[in-house]
This record gives C-alpha cells, sequence and structure tokens, in this order.
C-alpha cells in the first residue's frame, strides 16, 4: 500500500512526524504518480477538486488537510505549533466527478 502526503511546507511535514503519520512526502501529484495509485492507498493534503476526484476514482483514499487559518495569515509560512494551534487536521472525503 502507498501513503503519499502531498505537501511542499515544511511547518506541514512536521506537523504530521509529530502524530505519527508514516508517509512519502511529495510537493505535487502529478499524472504518472496518479496513474500508480491503486484501491486502499492513501493521499493525504490539499488538493484541487479534480485531481481529489481522479485519487478516488482509482480507489484511493483522500485525507483532506484541514485548519482554519486567520485571514490575516494566509499566505505566510505556517510552522507546525501554527498548524496546532489552527486545529489542523486530516478528514477523509469521497470525491466524485459527475456528468461527463
Amino acid at each position: 500500500m502507498t501513503t503519499l502526503f502531498v505537501t511542499r511546507h515544511p511547518g506541514a511535514v512536521e506537523w504530521a512526524r509529530r502524530r505519527g503519520i508514516e508517509a512519502e512526502v511529495i510537493d505535487h501529484l502529478d499524472d504518472h504518480t496518479i496513474a500508480r495509485l491503486r484501491p486502499g492507498d492513501v493521499v493525504m493534503g490539499v488538493l484541487p477538486v479534480a485531481v481529489a476526484a481522479e485519487v478516488c476514482a482509482r480507489g484511493a483514499r483522500f485525507l483532506h488537510l484541514e485548519l482554519h487559518v486567520p485571514p490575516e495569515l494566509r499566505g505566510r509560512e505556517l510552522s507546525a505549533d501554527d498548524m496546532e494551534r489552527f486545529n489542523a487536521r486530516l478528514e477523509e472525503y469521497e470525491v466524485k466527478r459527475v456528468g461527463r
């Protein structure tokens, strides 16, 4: 089984490490990587909805990294401590493209 954490943020990597999350960290999810996904694989992070739908269409699980960042801090690099303060968590979603 493959477990991927999609992020380019060092604070997010440290946040995951503190929680014992074991995953291969990649900075983006390209077509080649998506093509390798199999049922039961796990992809974590913040993805565009179309990419999340493709992950789910391949039978992989998608865990969205959610946190509530105040508007004045958006665009700023967050530390693992910041992420904890903003209630960061992984929430599983099933994303499906319709009408095609």
